[in-house]
């Protein structure tokens, strides 16, 4: 059965800070239901499944997910807590003469291994099964359920939204899942892969659309695809969450060997003083047999390491180290010192002192006070307290004490392991006393800054831009260590840091005002920014809450789960394509796909880097449905197991709609895939739909008139205005596309294309297997854009919107293109409306489709409709700004999977290209910009390449040879660069004006 993602989540162990909603959260992505006989993975057998009201093949669209976002992350209190804040302040001092740490009170203040007897002020029903059968909890352990289960039902009913409806008695599948207690979660060996196991989700919280929440029972049991835990490395339900955690076959957030790096205040501390664009208090530690990531390695500006050879008799050496550094530069302008401790174990712990940086003794003796509680691995920190940054408040300062700014910064993975600032939220408050989290009302930067005197926007954008790269350099750091630890180092094989937390303090270092970075959080920092998004709970007219900070972390979540799910996945794949496609392969092996080809050519390169090669001419299309009969005997005969079978290929594309439907596998139908892929038919089709629902497709069509015989070209001016577009009916790349503006141009342009472009042999790779009939349709005046479309049972879920810069007429090809779009939202949702009513128009309901639209004075009007995946650049710009792989997508859909795309996706940038002509640039590209050369500044990240056509030979009716991008923080800085580059290279000039090409996007 063919079942959503899950993402499964649990709530904090005891005694653990409080975080945002991702608690234990376990992923079930487009997912596969165990059968009852068998639970493990292996026997997952994929088939669709829909339950009433409610499409359960695949992930919930992100939009839907958001929604959850936004509210739960307010209440603050489902998040790992991977690591605490520890205050800088005297009044949460511990004791420091007791050596055994179960002896002290934890933060709850009772240390009963209950939970606090807080009061959730709210009125729900209490009459709900909590409990899981087969699977029975302790009182203490029910104790901590139903705990967590009246913090859901306040935080729910404080953001507005419905309280949580038992249906464990009919269960739905929801995508998005949070398990209140580990009894809910159970691990299975997974067979094939030993030391791994499975995670299945007996009984959970599903949220939905709009804010609904249901407690479900799941028999059989749900398979997770991605795991997020609050993991707890002391005793106690957090533990059990670190055991589920480890050595999964799916993916997971975090682990405990993770957590216990982050917890390591020491090696986070080196590790971020060792980036360049990371500040940190200067600092002294002292550790007692260091972990083997501190040993050796390169000295750090402003931190010094002593290794102790015991924790006893250390006087003198602590002395004179203590004195050395309070008297060093590296203190500069500190006034105090903290002393503290660091290690795994003193997390929420807060043994800390504050000493001036006068008073050597006590400093002293408080370092070899805290020597004797040390273990192996652990260590004693003296750092410096940053003074808060004397800011210049304009005009007469305020009354009262001065201001203090604590700013924290949430910072997600994303594609390609990239780190990305999500989100800046901050804490203002009393400059003579250190602040921590959850003692100061958290708000914006903006007006943090401007509470504190720095008001003006310039001050504003430096600050954020110096905190971002401060925050994405520190996950980058933590990523790079973890990359060369092993699987079991890291708590298992698919165990990540998917997103982190950075405290920043504001000082003054060097004479600038520096965000200064005091430690890393799994959680606290989201906290935060959930508890400034709970501001928009009630809602107001006018006011549009900001996307949630944890919005980059769930599309990780799954993007994370559609790989771990498409791992292994037998697609049949028809037509290979040419030097533009190689992607393909490398994606293929990236995601573990096994990939079998049907292809024309015996000798192509893809021959050898598929699981099985078929040769077969596909070229004949009069004969497709019979093809597509002989290739289904080939596959039984062959005895391949297929979940898909897809093409990008548009001479394929009919042909894979008919072999779908030969061996029962998902496709659009071949009656919409030949109609979308006859241009003439799809705008006459489209032109008869007039809805409802309206806005209707015959809107979005354009006038023409199929052209078979020279007969056919008189009929066609008669009815179609001039000036005209002529083109191929099956055409693709633009080739033999004429502008037309009478009759004999007419006439001289349809003999021109019956003469040269005969069949598939005088120019392949374009359609002329479908041979070459010709249509006229009107010339529409008006900008060129792509939106490239994924849909899923006719749903849209996704789309991206380019623009083309103007065509070379008469012919039309693509000279230049910028994504995102630089149009008006409301623009930009015309063109996506118009993209997907006309799909849904023609039929085409499971997919990844290309559409050609032009945007006129009266709204968007349709040129043609691909109904495939884009091509050229289009799918690795869009991965590069979106971190949405088409590839990917056309192959879950292909499999019957709901790809988990985020419905209102964020471009990371710009970019800005320009296509190379072999007419217009062959001296060049075989000179000063060859082809290595590009290769080498594509390599160097000075430019994007995408290689179109292998070699170069000029032709009448030709297509670009590659295209030449630039990407940058906005469009005109792209622009700017691409401009520069192309006269650099030699690609500008008299008859290829760049600056012309690309003056549409100013």
């Amino acid at each position: 059965m063919v079942q959503p993602a899950v993402h499964c989540f649990l709530p904090p162990p005891p005694g653990a800070p409080h975080i945002p909603f991702t608690k234990h959260f376990h992923l079930h992505v487009p997912g596969v239901q165990p059968s009852s006989s068998n639970p493990a993975p292996s026997s997952l057998v994929p088939r669709t499944v829909s339950t009433q009201g409610q499409d359960s093949r695949g992930l919930i669209p992100l939009g839907d997910l958001m929604c959850l976002l936004l509210t739960l992350p307010k209440t603050h209190h489902f998040c790992p807590p991977q690591l605490s804040l520890d205050p800088l302040g005297p009044e949460w001092d511990c004791p420091l003469g007791s050596k055994d740490l179960e002896e002290e009170e934890g933060p709850w203040g009772g240390g009963s291994g209950l939970p606090p007897p807080g009061f959730f002020p709210g009125s729900w029903s209490h009459e709900v099964g909590l409990d899981c059968k087969g699977s029975p909890e302790g009182a203490e352990a029910r104790a901590w359920t139903v705990y967590y289960y009246s913090l859901l039902q306040s935080c729910l009913q404080q953001a507005g939204l419905p309280e949580t409806q038992d249906r464990s008695q009919v269960p739905r599948t929801g995508n998005m899942l949070l398990c209140l207690s580990p009894a809910w979660l159970t691990k299975v060996p997974a067979p094939g892969q030993p030391g791994e196991a499975a995670l299945l989700v007996s009984k959970a919280v599903s949220f939905h659309p709009g804010g609904l929440t249901f407690l479900d029972d799941f028999v059989p049991p749900r398979r997770a695809t991605y795991f997020l835990a609050g993991l707890g490395l002391g005793p106690g339900p957090g533990r059990e969450a670190a055991e589920l955690a480890r050595d999964l076959t799916c993916p997971t957030g975090a682990s405990a060997e993770l957590a216990r790096l982050l917890e390591d205040r020491l090696l986070t501390r080196r590790l971020l003083a060792q980036q360049g664009d990371v500040a940190v208090p200067a600092t002294l530690a002292f550790t007692y047999k260091p972990p083997a990531l501190l040993r050796g390695g390169d000295a750090s500006p402003g931190l010094r390491l002593v290794e102790l050879n015991g924790k006893e008799g250390q006087e003198t050496l602590v002395k004179e180290e203590v004195g050395a550094f309070l008297h060093s530069e590296a203190l500069g302008d500190a006034l105090q010192v903290a002393v503290k401790l660091s290690g795994w174990r003193w997390r929420g712990r807060q043994a800390l002192r504050l000493y001036p940086r006068t008073e050597l003794d006590p400093v002293v003796d408080t370092v070899l006070a805290l020597l004797e509680k040390l273990e192996e691995e652990e260590s004693v920190l003296v750092e410096a307290v940053c003074p808060p940054a004397r800011l210049p408040f304009p005009g007469s300062p305020p009354p009262g004490p001065e201001l203090a700014l604590r700013i924290c910064a949430v910072v997600c993975r994303t594609q390609g392991d990239r780190p990305l600032l999500s989100k800046v939220v901050c804490g203002v408050g009393r400059g003579d006393r250190p602040l921590r989290h959850q003692n100061s009302l958290p708000r914006t930067l903006e007006v943090a800054l401007a509470q504190c005197g720095l008001g003006e926007a310039s001050q504003v954008t430096d600050m954020r831009r110096r905190v971002k790269a401060a925050a994405e350099a520190a996950l980058a750091a933590v990523l790079a260590l973890e990359a060369g630890l092993s699987a079991e180092q890291r708590g298992g094989r698919q165990a990540r840091t998917d997103f982190l937390g950075v405290d920043f303090v504001l000082t003054v270092a060097g004479r600038a005002l520096t965000p200064v970075a005091l430690e890393l959080n799994g959680g606290l920092c989201l906290e935060a920014c959930g508890a400034l998004e709970g501001l928009w709970a009630a809602p107001r007219p006018g006011l549009v809450a900001e996307e949630a900070a944890a919005a980059p972390l769930v599309e990780t979540m799954l993007r994370r789960s559609a790989r771990y799910l498409m791992e292994g996945k037998q697609l049949l794949l028809l037509g290979a394509g040419g030097v533009s496609k190689k992607f393909v392969w490398e994606a293929a092996r990236d995601y573990g796909l096994k990939l079998h080809l049907v292809e024309s050519d015996p000798n192509h390169f893809a021959s050898q880097l598929v699981q099985t090669f078929i040769h077969f001419d596909v070229t004949e299309h009069q004969r497709d449905e019979e093809n597509a009969r002989l290739l289904a005997e080939l596959v039984r005969a062959r005895g391949l197991q297929l979940d898909g079978c897809f093409s990008y290929w548009d001479d394929c594309l009919v042909l894979t709609a008919l072999l779908c439907q030969e061996l029962g596998l998902p496709c659009s139908p071949p009656a919409a895939m030949r109609l979308a892929k006859q241009k003439s038919r799809t705008q006459l089709h489209l032109l008869c739909r007039h809805g409802p629902p309206w806005p209707a497709p015959s809107l979005y069509a354009v006038p023409c008139c199929p052209l078979e015989s020279e007969a056919d070209v008189d009929k066609a001016v008669r009815q179609v205005p001039l000036p005209g577009v002529m083109k191929l009916e099956f055409g693709a790349g633009a080739v033999g596309v004429r502008l037309v503006e009478d009759a004999p141009q007419c006439h001289e342009h349809f003999s021109r294309i019956a003469r040269d472009l005969q069949g598939e042999a005088d120019h392949p790779g374009i359609g002329l297997g479908w041979g070459n009939a010709m249509l006229l349709m009107e010339f529409i005046e008006g900008t060129e854009h792509d939106v490239d479309l994924v849909l899923f049972g006719g749903r849209l879920l996704a789309a991206f919107v380019s623009d083309n810069g103007p065509t070379r007429l008469p012919g039309f090809t693509e000279t230049a293109a910028c994504m995102p779009t630089g149009l008006a939202p409301e623009q930009e949702a015309q063109l996506v409306q118009a993209a997907f009513r006309c799909c849904l128009g023609c039929g085409l309901l499971d997919g990844v489709f290309n559409v050609e639209l032009k945007l006129t004075g009266a709204g968007p009007r349709l040129i043609e409709i691909n109904p495939r995946m884009g091509g050229f650049y289009l799918r690795d710009w869009i991965l590069e700004l979106y971190g949405v792989d088409l590839l990917l997508a056309a192959a879950m859909v292909a499999c019957g999977l709901r790809p988990a795309l985020p419905a209102h996706p964020r471009a990371r940038g710009h970019l800005v290209g320009i296509m190379c002509l072999v007419s217009q640039h062959l001296q060049v590209l075989s000179s000063t910009t060859s082809r290595e050369t590009l290769q080498a500044l594509h390599d160097q990240g000075l430019l994007r390449l995408n290689l179109l056509e292998e070699a170069l030979v000029p032709g009448e009716y030709e297509e670009p040879y590659c295209s030449v991008a630039c990407a940058g923080p906005s469009p005109a800085e792209a622009r700017l660069r691409l401009l520069g580059l192309c006269q650099g290279l030699g690609i500008d000039g008299p008859h290829y004006p760049i600056a012309y090409f690309l003056s549409h996007f100013k």
